[in-house]
C-alpha cells in the first residue's frame, strides 16, 4: 500500500486505536491457537478445515484455493494437507474437471473436530464483537 499522506502525522489516538485493533486481533488469535492446540490439533490445521468447509459454493478446495485462503505457498499447503489426511481429517481426490488438480475434501472425523472448534471459536466471536473495532473512517482515509 502506497501512502500519498506520508509527510502528514498521526495523532496519538490514531496510534492507541491501531495498537487496541491489532491488541484484539492478537486475543482472538492467541485463544484460537490455544484452544486448537488443547484439541490436538495445530492453529494451520484447524485453518485449513475451516477454509475447506468454508470454501464458497462447494464442500472442497483444491491445494491452489487452499494456497490462496491461507496466504501460503503450494508446496506448504501440500505438506499440510498430508499431515491432515494421515490424521484422518481430510482426503484428497483428483479433480473431475481438471486432471492436474487435486480437491481436498473433510473426512467426518475432520467434520465433527471443525464443528467442535468453529462453536468455540464463534462464542469467542460474539464475547469480542463488542471490543473489536475497526479504526475509525478518518484513520483509514489518512492511510488510503
Amino acid at each position: 500500500m502506497t501512502n500519498s499522506h506520508s509527510t502528514e502525522t498521526l495523532s496519538k489516538l490514531d496510534y492507541e486505536l491501531l495498537a487496541d485493533f491489532r491488541y484484539q486481533l492478537r486475543r482472538f488469535l492467541r485463544f484460537s491457537e490455544e484452544i486448537t492446540q488443547s484439541h490436538g490439533i495445530t492453529p494451520l490445521q484447524y485453518l485449513l478445515l475451516l477454509q475447506v468447509k468454508g470454501y464458497p459454493g462447494r464442500e472442497w478446495a483444491t491445494i491452489a484455493e487452499l494456497a490462496e485462503r491461507l496466504q501460503s505457498h503450494h508446496h506448504g499447503v501440500v505438506a499440510l494437507v498430508s499431515r491432515c489426511e494421515k490424521a484422518g481429517l481430510v482426503t484428497r481426490r483428483p479433480s473431475r474437471d481438471d486432471g492436474r488438480c487435486v480437491e481436498v475434501i473433510l473426512r467426518p472425523k475432520g467434520e465433527e473436530l471443525l464443528r467442535q472448534l468453529a462453536l468455540l471459536h464463534q462464542n469467542q466471536l460474539v464475547d469480542l464483537q463488542h471490543l473489536l473495532k475497526i479504526p475509525s473512517e478518518n484513520i483509514l482515509m489518512r492511510f488510503s
